[in-house]
Formats: structure tokens, sequence, C-alpha cells
């Protein structure tokens, strides 16, 4: 891999970690998300068909910096999310760092349509976090709370992301990694919540029928974010943007 922006280097495995490493002290939402050339965000309706081993490598770094694995229920159904797990180098050095081995699932849902059976809130190796509105059915709740906590805020069928966000700062979970999808992103954008964005653009050409990597509410304002570092690797591109207030 080499790093074209600040400055031209080759990177081994250390420093590309570094390049991603942030200040835990202060609260962090990340989106990580992988697009085609064309700004389609997937292939086939995955986004597997974009993915390489460079954007693979960073997609592991990335949850083993996070408190707090952020998803949309649709994404998670879509994508087939199993248990969150890392290998156990990263679990040494999470707990070597004062974390938790794994980082908790949070799932996103206001409907609360994903079950309570699905492998990635059963089998967790942390008991996950669903996120819900306070009209979502009685019963799913219910159901949903024998596997993971619930979470609820918002209203009138909304859920209010961020008090959600708040909620999960109360818990200890401050650096925040949203893996889509393009709808929950659309309404972190809307709603400001957005610090950081990491973004794979892939080398390829996906035409059109894909969507964006945001979908949903338009945003009052255009967020103005700061080029952190570019990373290019057998043509695929890694891009960091932040808040220019979180520029390291």
């Amino acid at each position: 891999m080499r790093l074209l922006h600040p400055s031209p280097v080759l990177l081994d495995d250390a420093a590309l970690a570094q390049l991603y490493a942030t200040d835990r002290s202060v609260p962090r939402l990340r989106l990580n998300f992988v697009a085609s050339a064309d700004g389609a965000v997937s292939v086939d309706g995955l986004s597997g068909g974009l993915q390489s081993p460079a954007d693979q490598q960073v997609f592991k770094l990335l949850r083993a910096w996070c408190d707090g694995l952020v998803v949309a229920a649709g994404t998670a159904l879509a994508e087939d999310y199993g248990p969150v797990t890392l290998d156990a180098a990263r679990r040494s050095s999470r707990v070597a760092a004062g974390l938790a081995p794994t980082p908790t699932l949070v799932v996103v849902s206001g409907s609360l349509s994903i079950d309570p059976g699905h492998a990635s809130l059963a089998k967790a190796p942390v008991r996950p976090i669903v996120v819900t509105a306070p009209d979502a059915p009685a019963d799913r709740r219910e159901a949903l709370s024998e596997v993971a906590d619930i979470v609820v805020a918002g209203s009138a069928g909304r859920v209010d992301l961020a008090a959600a966000r708040d909620a999960l700062h109360e818990r200890g979970l401050t650096q925040l990694l949203c893996e889509g999808g393009p709808t929950l992103f659309g309404t972190l954008i809307a709603d400001d919540l957005v610090d950081e964005l990491c973004l794979t653009v892939a080398p390829l050409l996906a035409g059109g029928g894909p969507g964006r990597i945001s979908a949903g509410p338009s945003a009052p304002d255009p967020r103005t974010l700061a080029l952190a570092h570019v990373v290019e690797d057998e043509g695929v591109l890694l891009l960091r943007y932040c808040r220019p207030s979180l520029l390291h």
C-alpha cells in the first residue's frame, strides 16, 4: 500500500493501523463505506462485489478500534451479518488497551423487524444492543430483549439518532463505527452526527441502478469535511475524511 496524501510513503501493516488510530478521549462516529468509481454502493444488491483485500484490511482495523458497531437492521439482514468477531491478536490488543475483547453490535430498527434468532444477535460474543422507537411493537421488543438490550430513542416511529448516540455514550460506547446502510447514513448526515467518513473507491464501473452510499432526507446544508489521508493499493483508493476540528 502507498500513502498518497498528506505525504507519499509506502505503508506496512503497523503504519496503516496508525493512520486510522484516533484520540479515544474524544467521542467519534465514523462511517465506513465502499463505492464504485461511478458511485454505486453495491453490485447485484450487495457490497461484496466492490470489496478488495485492502478494503477488508481497513474494515477489520476499524472494527477493532470501535466500542460499538452500528448497523441498520435492513443492512444486517441484506448483508447476512454474523456475530461480530475479531482475531486473537486484535482481541488481545483491545484488552491490553483496557477495552472489551470485541465491540458491541448496535442494531437500529424502528419496527424491530429483525428476528431474535438472527446470528448477529443470538450468537454475539457480547450482548448486543437494539435501538428502536417508542412505538415499536411491544411483543417484538419483549422477544428481542431475550438476546439484546433495548434502547428506546425517538418518537412517532422514528428513531432519534442523536438521543441514541448519547445513550450509547452513557454506556461507555464513545467510539462508534457505522457500516450502513444508506438510509441510516443519510439520516446521520441530515442530523449532523457524522464525525468521520472512511470511503473505499473501487476501480469499477457498475453502471446505473445501484444507489449511493447515502439515501433519505437531504441535509439542510452540505457538510464540509477535511481530507485526512488517501491510501492507494492496486487501484483501490482508501479515503478518510473528518470534521475539520478533528483533523490530526
